[in-house]
């Protein structure tokens, strides 16, 4: 289990450590007391087994510096502090987050549910326009005050323009959340401002249809039906989404980054005006394809997959007797 280098009650500098709010691989975050100005404040401190890695310490103070750039309502601020060890200080905001309002409610209204991923546009918008991608929009990382009010958590993966590209031994060559990352970033790829409007899209299809756009037993079969097939149709699932809101969704969903909206701005627009918005149904790569070579495609992806196991068993016996 990782371990962080300090616990709840403990004092940090000038911060008194109150209770633990969220924890991954990389870091646990913390409600605690400023005891100079006695706010409340959120702070961020990686684990033990990370803490020493040179990359992730590139990684956390890179998170760090473009929270403290960034200065906008819709994003969570990273605050100065004099600090004697790793950690992140932010502002702290009440709430909850958007995982936690779809698993009370399911599905949102269309209006309440375009509205949020308005906001969440409008603070991709400022991001983008510095040349930071989040890269890992999803629920978990949007939080909403009692009115509605957004703002955007963890730029932990988040990458700037110009930046040289960093890996890290505990994160995967696809970084990213499965259900959220755009084709282009499955594909091993860095992703620019397009693959966060995918995020957007998959983001607001939930809101609409109470699900995601591609499920599967395991990550793998859910990033490969992002890179073969395009979602369903929402108002299959549920007729009452208006079709100009579906055309807006699934231009955002486009496996293709150059068939996507080109801009936070434009889509925030589109779903401000729906019925303005000038957007067909979009091109559908796949119907190109005939049926027969579909199935041929994903049948040998599956026998693949199935023939993986035993070849290696048997190259291992064969390097093993000779």
């Amino acid at each position: 289990m990782a371990m962080c280098s300090v616990q709840a009650g403990e004092r940090l500098d000038d911060f008194q450590l109150e209770n633990v709010v969220a924890r991954s691989g990389m870091a646990t975050i913390f409600r605690a007391r400023d005891m100079r100005s006695g706010q409340p404040v959120a702070i961020k401190i990686p684990h033990l087994e990370v803490e020493s890695d040179p990359v992730f310490f590139d990684r956390f103070r890179r998170e760090e510096q473009i929270g403290l750039s960034l200065d906008h309502p819709g994003i969570v601020k990273v605050l100065h502090a004099e600090k004697s060890s790793v950690y992140i200080v932010m502002e702290w905001a009440e709430g909850k987050l958007l995982r936690e309002l779809l698993h009370e409610e399911g599905e949102l209204s269309v209006e309440r549910a375009t509205g949020i991923a308005q906001q969440i546009c409008d603070a991709l918008d400022y991001i983008h326009s510095r040349g930071i991608v989040h890269r890992d929009l999803k629920p978990e990382n949007i939080m909403l005050d009692a009115e509605d009010n957004v703002k955007l958590l963890d730029f932990g993966i988040a990458a700037k323009a110009g930046a040289r590209r960093l890996t890290f031994g505990k994160l995967s060559p696809t970084v990213g959340t499965p259900d959220y990352i755009s084709p282009e970033q499955v594909q091993g790829k860095r992703g620019d401002c397009r693959s966060d409007l995918y995020a957007v899209g998959v983001m607001l299809y939930e809101m609409l249809t109470g699900q995601v756009p591609f499920e599967g037993d395991n990550a793998f079969i859910v990033m490969n039906a992002r890179l073969r097939n395009d979602p369903p149709s929402p108002r299959e699932i549920d007729p009452e989404i208006p079709r100009s809101v579906e055309n807006i969704l699934l231009r955002a969903l486009s496996r293709d980054p150059k068939q996507r909206y080109a801009s936070a701005h434009n889509l925030a627009r589109d779903l401000q005006y729906p019925e303005q918005a000038a957007v067909g149904a979009p091109v559908r790569p796949r119907e190109g394809k005939s049926r027969l070579q579909a199935w041929a495609t994903n049948a040998l992806s599956y026998i693949g997959l199935a023939l993986a196991p035993p070849l290696l068993t048997l190259l291992a016996y064969v390097a093993r007797h000779h």
